[in-house]
């Protein structure tokens, strides 16, 4: 489902993807904010916001964010009565600053999934079944069927969106929000009823993430995302069973048709149990991004590489920077998608069919 709001933004961070670039879904998570029954899915689209009322008076640069969060924490073992799940909540927030670090854009998603298992470890949810985010279901995520809600998850989000643009990260703090995490502001409560609180503290996240990029006022800012849980197996006696999601993100800004900033980043969640279909996995531990993982996540350590996941990344970005999504589309590869051009492929060897994948859902 799309969505737009022309916000300023110029070329945004780079921070990329690894995981596959088909979104697939297992059951939706359901949370307080969440209808019981699990709605149909589909192929994820791309979220976008329609312009801000009020544009900033000065033409400049911008800063543009990415934070992505992954919760785990809902899972459970599996028993004689119900089925094990591993539960996801995975949160994203893309922004842009002024020089005054006032925020121009702001898009905000989440991404829901449950994996199913059984006291015998063996996955029972389909793992090639379609995922997508709450905004991109719109209506059919059910808060208004379901929950009796007067507004649906993506109207509420977008009244937060449209709340934060024109504040500061500040301003928006004292003013979004009560000490419950539900909204302070008449206006912003009106229509949004669900628990925000964490919503604003992922925007927060973004904004403090942000740089400068290349982004300038009048950019449009985009967000894409896809997910799978296809990584996902179940346990052997050799083995822990894992219900992994892959979910790949891209935040890149527009001029017309031309990337003017792009970040790409990506998150593995992973819920392991045994072949009773006990967790065995620490639910309290922080899941980190690829990103964030650095030289972490090993791929120097363990698979020879010359440059970390994250560095691949974003000189992919800084590469597609100055180009179309066509061009980005038109990137030579080979059989498994690693790049064949002389300049891009100094620097980047791993896949890079998911990043293109992104960036065309961007674009749209």
């Amino acid at each position: 489902m799309l969505k737009r709001t022309s916000l300023f933004l110029v070329l945004a961070l780079l921070i990329g993807i690894l995981s596959g670039c088909t979104g697939t879904t297992v059951i939706y998570q359901v949370n307080c904010d969440c209808p019981t029954a699990a709605p149909a899915v589909e192929t994820p689209a791309v979220k976008t916001e329609e312009p801000a009322a009020e544009e900033p008076s000065a033409e400049g640069a911008l800063k543009t964010g990415l934070y992505i969060g992954a919760d785990v924490s809902e899972s459970a073992s599996a028993t004689a009565e119900a089925e094990g799940q591993a539960k996801y909540d995975v949160t994203i927030a893309a922004v842009t600053l002024d020089e005054n670090g006032v925020i121009v854009g702001c898009i905000v998603d989440s991404m829901p999934a449950t994996v199913k298992f059984d006291a015998a470890g063996q996955i029972t949810s389909d793992l090639s079944a379609a995922l997508k985010t709450k905004d991109e279901q719109g209506e059919a995520y059910g808060m208004k069927a379901y929950a009796g809600a007067k507004y649906e998850w993506n109207e509420q989000i977008d009244a937060l969106e449209q709340y934060a643009i024109g504040k500061t990260v500040e301003e928006l703090k004292t003013g979004a929000v009560n000490e419950s995490g539900k909204a302070a502001d008449a206006d912003l409560a009106a229509t949004a009823t669900i628990y925000i609180g964490g919503y604003v503290s992922a925007i927060e996240a973004a904004a403090a993430n942000a740089q400068s990029l290349g982004a300038q006022a009048g950019d449009e800012l985009r967000l894409a995302v896809i997910a799978s849980p296809s990584s996902s197996a179940s346990a052997t006696a050799e083995k822990a069973g894992t219900a992994q999601l892959d979910v790949d993100v891209t935040a890149l800004t527009l001029n017309g048709e031309t990337i003017t900033s792009c970040i790409i980043d990506s998150v593995q969640a992973k819920v392991s149990f045994d072949t009773t279909g006990a967790l065995t996995t620490d639910l309290t531990a922080p899941i980190k991004t690829k990103t964030e993982l650095g030289e972490a996540y090993g791929m120097k350590a363990y698979a020879g590489a010359t440059y970390e996941w994250n560095e691949q990344a974003a000189s992919f970005a800084a590469y597609v920077t100055g180009k179309t999504a066509a061009d980005v589309a038109g990137i030579a590869v080979n059989e498994k998608t690693a790049p064949t051009e002389a300049d891009l492929a100094s620097t980047v060897t791993i896949a890079v069919g998911g990043f293109q994948a992104l960036i065309e859902k961007a674009a749209q």
